[in-house]
């Protein structure tokens, strides 16, 4: 994994706390470290955060190492 899909990772495992903390407790974590929703650095992460659910797309759809093996290894 690249550090852009690391960092991407991270981002989207803060908007997922942040998505919890809403329909959990009413309370938008990002709004109010940044000064509300409508706030240009609250609206620069709820942006950051979704490209970053966009990159982890690919994560989807990338075979894992496991997967590509198809016979196990054997040492002759």
């Amino acid at each position: 994994m690249s550090g852009v899909q690391r960092f991407a990772l991270v981002l989207t495992i803060i908007g997922a706390i942040n998505w919890g903390l809403i329909g959990f407790f009413q309370f938008d974590l990002v709004a109010a470290i940044f000064g509300g929703q409508s706030a240009a650095l609250s609206r620069i992460v709820y942006g950051l955060v979704g490209i970053a659910g966009l990159i982890n797309l690919g994560l989807l759809f990338k075979p894992s190492e496991e997967v590509e093996r198809t016979e196990p290894r054997t040492t002759h």
